[in-house]
């Protein structure tokens, strides 16, 4: 039960705050997402749906919040280029110039952030 109450904390937690770093990316990079949702994924951090909706796993709310936003700046920059091309990665560097760094940290920590 308590472990439930915590996710449910976690989850409440994680709309509140992902919604708030995505309306402060989509100015920077000038694209808005159709939806936004925060799930249960246990694949992946996060997707972005060809119809223009993008998807969190609740559990990123556990990292360092520049671990969070690359995430964020990430999924939005697939609403621009659908692909991991070089200009993708341009896109993400022009607004996370180190995101080198973050993403290796969530590759190397990112499987403490579970419950």
């Amino acid at each position: 039960m308590v472990r439930r109450q915590l996710s449910l904390w976690y989850v409440r937690l994680a709309v509140k705050k992902i919604e708030e770093r995505v309306r402060h990316f989509t100015r920077a990079i000038g694209a808005t997402p159709r939806s936004v949702r925060i799930k249960a994924i246990k694949s992946r951090w996060g997707s972005c749906s060809s119809g223009g909706g993008v998807n969190f796993a609740w559990q990123i709310i556990m990292a360092p919040e520049p671990i969070l936003d690359y995430l964020v700046v990430h999924e939005l920059c697939h609403l621009i280029h659908h692909n991991h091309s070089a200009e993708y990665w341009d896109l993400v560097q022009s607004i996370i110039p180190d995101y080198r760094e973050r993403r290796k940290w969530l590759r190397e920590n990112g499987d403490y952030l579970t419950m």
